[in-house]
C-alpha cells in the first residue's frame, strides 16, 4: 500500500472504516481480492511474485496493512518481501502484543516498512525506521510512505477529505472511492526529498498514481459495523488508470 486512512472508532456506526490505495509497478502479477484456497478465512488480494499480501482481513476480525518507508538512500538488494509480513500476522494464531516483539527483534532485515496490524477493535502501528510501536487511540489516521501522520501532501489532503465524508450519517462508499482516485499533484515547495528525485516526487505526489511503469493498482474500502458487519470493496485498475474490475464482499465476523 501507499496510502492507507483508518478511521478507529471515531462513526457512531462503524468501529473501523479503511480507505486505501495500494500502489506499484504495472508488471508485478497480481490476484485480486478473493477469500484464499489455503486460508478460506482470509479475505486479501495477492502479491503473484512474492506470494505475499499488502493488506487483508480475515472472518475472525484480524486486520492487516502495510506500506513502504520511502527511502531509496538505504535499500537492501537481497531483503526478504515486507508482504510476508502482512500474511504470516493474518494467517497465523499469533496475537499483536507478540507480534510486535517478533517485529522489534527481525524487523530490521527488511526494506522500510509500516505496518498497521490487530483486530477490528484495536490496531496498533509499527515501523522499522525506528523500531517503535503505539496502539491506536480513536481517531482518524493517514499513513504514506513515511511515518504515521506525517503531514505530506497526499497524506494531508487526504485525510481532510475522509473526515469530511464521514462526518455524515451515512457513509458514501462511492465518495470513499473518489477520494482515493485523486491526481491533485503537490505544489513544488511541498515535495518532500526521498531520494528519488523532484520529477519522481512529483509523480508519486497524488493520492491516485499514474505514470508509465507505476501506479495506483486498486482502491480498497472495508468498513465494519458495530455490530461486526463487514463489507469490502476493491477496485482494480488497468496500466492507463481506469477502473477495469469491482469486486464486493460482506461477512459477519465470527469469534
Amino acid at each position: 500500500m501507499c496510502l492507507i486512512l483508518i478511521a478507529h472508532n471515531v462513526h457512531p456506526d462503524y468501529k473501523l472504516i479503511v480507505a486505501a490505495n495500494r500502489d506499484e509497478f504495472y508488471n508485478r502479477p497480481t490476484q485480486p481480492a478473493q477469500y484464499w484456497e489455503k486460508f478460506p478465512t482470509l479475505l486479501a488480494g495477492k502479491d503473484l511474485s512474492a506470494g505475499g499480501t499488502w493488506l487483508g482481513i480475515t472472518k475472525h476480525g484480524k486486520f492487516c496493512a502495510i506500506t513502504n518507508f520511502r527511502d531509496l538512500r538505504n535499500l537492501k538488494q537481497e531483503a526478504p518481501s515486507r508482504g510476508d509480513l502482512v500474511l504470516s500476522y493474518l494467517t497465523s494464531e499469533i496475537n499483536a502484543f507478540a507480534f510486535i516483539n517478533k517485529l522489534q527483534t527481525t524487523g530490521y532485515n527488511y526494506n522500510g516498512f509500516n505496518l498497521l496490524f490487530g483486530n477490528v477493535d484495536s490496531l496498533t502501528y509499527y515501523s522499522n525506521q525506528n523500531n517503535e510501536s503505539a496502539v491506536l487511540t480513536p481517531g482518524i489516521y493517514g499513513l504514506s510512505n513515511h511515518f504515521l501522520d506525517t503531514p505530506w501532501f497526499k497524506n494531508t489532503r487526504s485525510k481532510q477529505m475522509f473526515e469530511s465524508i464521514i462526518s455524515k450519517s451515512i457513509i458514501s462508499e462511492n465518495d470513499l472511492i473518489t477520494l482515493l482516485q485523486d491526481r491533485i499533484e503537490a505544489p513544488e515547495e511541498q515535495l518532500p526529498d526521498t531520494g528519488i528525485g523532484k520529477e519522481w516526487e512529483k509523480v508519486l505526489s497524488p493520492i491516485f498514481i499514474h505514470s508509465e511503469t507505476y501506479g495506483t493498482r486498486c482502491s480498497t474500502i472495508i468498513t465494519v459495523s458495530q455490530q461486526n458487519e463487514v463489507k469490502f470493496i476493491e477496485v482494480s485498475y488497468n496500466n492507463f488508470g481506469e477502473e477495469s474490475e469491482h469486486k464486493s464482499y460482506e461477512f459477519i465476523i465470527k469469534d
